[in-house]
């Protein structure tokens, strides 16, 4: 059994999904591992990671459209604004998605779905450097 980590880093130019697909897969190419267990963990409290159609835009603009409806920017909501009214409905989106995906590798491929891909979802107006954790571990 052997096991590999890195960092993958992402920059996000504001809310949204943003595919990480990409830097994943060659990441767990690299590894060398052929079949075993993908983690990823994002190192923040106002971004999440989603696995997500990846063949209609239109799904990620809804899930955008729906949590801007469900957790409204209205400072008067909150106690905590420190960093202003993004602040606290992107700690509550993250909340209510996830922060760490598993994600099964065989044959040295993530075994993603046909129309699945893997997403950060920024919640915050601005945009952001993010890291993610990823741990692989099998043979």
């Amino acid at each position: 059994m052997r096991q590999v980590s890195e960092i993958v880093s992402v920059a996000t130019p504001g809310p949204g999904l943003f595919d990480i697909t990409r830097a994943v897969a060659a990441f767990a190419a690299r590894s060398g591992i052929r079949d075993g267990l993908l983690t990823l963990f994002i190192r923040h409290t106002s971004a999440s990671l989603l696995v997500q159609e990846n063949a209609d835009p239109d799904v990620l603009t809804d899930l955008e459209a729906f949590m801007r409806r469900t957790v409204p920017r209205d400072p008067k909501l909150y106690r905590h604004t420190t960093e202003g009214a993004d602040d606290m409905p992107a700690h509550i989106r993250s909340a209510l998605t996830q922060t760490s995906l598993s994600i099964p590798v065989g044959g040295g491929r993530m075994l993603l779905g046909t129309w699945q891909a893997i997403y950060v979802f920024e919640h915050r107006d601005m945009g952001h450097s993010r890291e993610i954790a990823a741990h692989i571990i099998g043979e």
